[in-house]
């Protein structure tokens, strides 16, 4: 079992930062790879990053190239989301999973990779 919790949501105005983490209790060893995903109103939930915990692999959706970043911290069972430049359309529910399969690591961005999930945390990102 993996327990996760996210936290470092918020309401940010279009330009600004929020750095997301999510803290990872329980069998985190056997976690191949560690994912963000995030669902906004009346749309599917979406992959936005993974990484290892090792950092040694990092996948990004092309949405979010260049303004997010991921980043793991094995000692700490955290990884983070450091999102800078922010759009309205990244407001959503950004959730973390964990993949426990190798297969994750060839599949990043397909949920179905992903075993177990926090609760979420909201991001609000007005105009």
């Amino acid at each position: 079992q993996v327990q996760l919790a996210e936290s470092g949501g918020g309401l940010v105005q279009a330009g600004g930062s929020l750095r997301l983490s999510c803290a990872a209790s329980g069998r985190t060893f056997r976690t191949y790879a560690m994912g963000w995903f995030r669902q906004a109103p009346g749309k599917e939930r979406e992959f936005v990053a993974a990484i290892t915990w090792s950092g040694g692999r990092i996948y990004y959706a092309d949405s979010v190239k260049g303004r997010f970043t991921i980043s793991s911290d094995y000692s700490k069972n955290t990884m983070y989301l450091q999102m800078n430049s922010l759009k309205p359309e990244d407001t959503a529910v950004y959730s973390c999973a964990a993949g426990l399969s190798a297969s994750v690591l060839r599949l990043w961005q397909v949920q179905e990779q992903y075993e177990y999930w926090g609760r979420g945390t909201q991001v609000t990102v007005s105009s």
